[in-house]
């Protein structure tokens, strides 16, 4: 492999999975793929790699693939969006009849895409001090890719990457070992940056960065956000843990993200977002009815940031969602329902104003180095607003402490109780928007997680971990639930690979022991006690 080859490693990792199918997975999974040598990978492989990982945390191409790893689960599964399409004749993920081989690409992937190259950059860069700073990014990488796959599934593979069992069969870590396992290797990236973060990045580390164009800085502060993000999502279940992870975030020298121009988006280049395609192309996404009863009821600036307004004639002008889990008879229904605005070519992973929010909760927890909460949950909506350019209407808003998430009607509903939601019905929320001091710990906390739900779109990914952690904000149940029984309420996560049940049957028969429950979508992953 030659020095210039650089560009074909990426379309080789960007494509391999698509060409490969599910065939000798656990080869796969054990084997070093690229054959390079050590002064070729320093030389090319490792950005190249580092590069690959972060454009495939969140997939931007191809856009299929993106469709089925987070539209059709999480993005729905959050409130933010729902499809206008009955796939398969409607019963499908958003009526949680979930489909192995959409679900499966939320898996598959993380480990082609992110495990495999963000391996190689270990191999070679863990012992080189030169290259130090290159695998505190890929430790960086590795926990925010894999978190989001663990907190979609449960167990994971991930501290025994590449490291088969006799019996050929490569081992997966509980939630809870995953997790600590994610700590540590944001503590060791967090210890090799903390003390370079004055000096300027290797050319490799810059060439490296798809997000911050080179700051040992800034990716110390995305580090320690991201503990902090994991510490407040163990709260309930682990809590000395959490609050040790928490407040080693909040006491770092480096800080955490803060405003805007630090938040964690992955430059997508010249590709269009996905999401674009999906919703203005293929008319396949819209608007979710959370998003209309809860931005319309605190009529919300950032609503015409997120959404357009329908061209329906019975809801023409409107932002008008659709609820999930409905009988949709034809696409032909809601296509004319609100689209999604369109974004930037860039993948939203993490925001500031997530962060303060972060804090906010972290207040309510009283972890040291928080600071108050309601000075935390007024910052997470300004730095909203600022990153949509609405901060002129942000006095009246945080004032605001009259106007409610408001009833949900559909002007073409079918289903038998599709706008039953009148006054006092359990699924719609009376929370209002100024901070209440008076208020109980509880009542804070809906505050809190309602605001940051909004400010996360369109990561639903985040959206739906956070709502299965806290139950806020509250979102509308499915009507027609075509699960047979699996699934009661709301889906808690989703059924492991197909594939693994092919390829690695004896590890995913210990998962399903560690999970605690059956492999379906109703059994509730470790840290989701509530």
């Amino acid at each position: 492999m030659k020095k210039n080859n650089g560009l074909a490693i990426i379309v080789l990792l960007a494509t391999a999975p698509w060409l490969s199918g599910c065939t000798d997975r656990n080869e796969k999974i054990n084997k070093n793929p690229y054959g390079a040598t050590n002064e070729e990978v320093k030389a090319d492989l490792l950005p190249a790699s580092l590069r690959v990982a972060q454009l495939n945390i969140y997939i931007y191409q191809p856009v299929p693939s993106f469709q089925l790893q987070q539209n059709l689960m999480s993005d729905v599964y959050s409130g933010y969006m729902v499809p206008p399409t009955p796939f398969r004749g409607n019963s499908n993920n958003m009526t949680y009849d979930l489909v192995d081989v959409w679900n499966a690409t939320a898996f598959i992937p993380s480990y082609d895409n992110v495990m495999n190259p963000i391996a190689t950059v270990e191999d070679f860069a863990a012992k080189d001090p030169v290259k130090k700073d290159l695998y505190a990014m890929s430790k960086i990488i590795k926990v925010e890719a894999m978190h989001r796959v663990s907190d979609i599934f449960g167990p994971v593979i991930y501290s025994k990457y590449r490291q088969a069992e006799p019996d050929g069969s490569v081992p997966y870590d509980s939630q809870q070992d995953a997790y600590n396992h994610f700590f540590e290797d944001l503590k060791t990236a967090i210890d090799i940056l903390t003390p370079m973060v004055s000096t300027p990045a290797s050319n490799q580390f810059a060439a490296a960065d798809l997000v911050y164009g080179g700051s040992y800085a800034k990716w110390l502060k995305f580090a320690n956000s991201l503990r902090l993000r994991l510490a407040i999502r163990i709260a309930r279940v682990s809590a000395d843990k959490a609050k040790k992870e928490g407040e080693a975030a909040l006491a770092n020298a480096g800080g955490l993200i803060a405003d805007n121009s630090e938040s964690f988006l992955v430059d997508f280049g010249a590709s269009n977002h996905p999401l674009n395609v999906i919703s203005n192309e293929w008319a396949d996404v819209r608007m979710g009815a959370a998003m209309e009863s809860i931005m319309g009821g605190y009529n919300d600036p950032r609503l015409p940031k997120y959404f357009q307004p329908a061209t329906e004639a019975a809801a023409a002008g409107q932002f008008k969602g659709i609820r999930c889990g409905i009988n949709i008879d034809d696409k032909t229904r809601y296509q004319n329902y609100s689209k999604l605005a369109v974004f930037a070519n860039k993948g939203q992973l993490m925001t500031a104003a997530e962060v303060w929010f972060l804090k906010a909760e972290a207040s309510l927890l009283n972890w040291t180095g928080a600071g108050n909460a309601q000075a935390n949950y007024e910052k997470g909506i300004a730095i909203s607003f600022d990153q949509y350019g609405v901060s002129e209407k942000l006095n009246a808003y945080l004032n605001d402490n009259v106007s409610k998430p408001k009833e949900y009607k559909d002007p073409k509903a079918v289903t038998p109780g599709q706008n039953d939601v009148l006054n006092g019905n359990p699924n719609l929320s009376i929370i209002t928007i100024k901070w209440d001091e008076t208020a109980s710990k509880e009542q804070k906390l809906e505050r809190i997680i309602t605001q940051k739900w909004i400010a996360a779109y369109p990561d639903g990914q985040e959206a739906w971990s956070e709502f299965r952690r806290t139950g806020y904000p509250k979102l509308f149940p499915v009507i027609v639930n075509n699960s047979v029984g699996k699934i009661t309420g709301f889906i808690k996560r989703v059924n492991f690979a197909y594939q693994e049940y092919a390829t690695n049957k004896a590890a995913v028969n210990k998962a399903i022991i560690m999970l605690g429950g059956p492999d379906t979508g109703g059994t509730p992953l470790w840290w989701d006690v509530d």
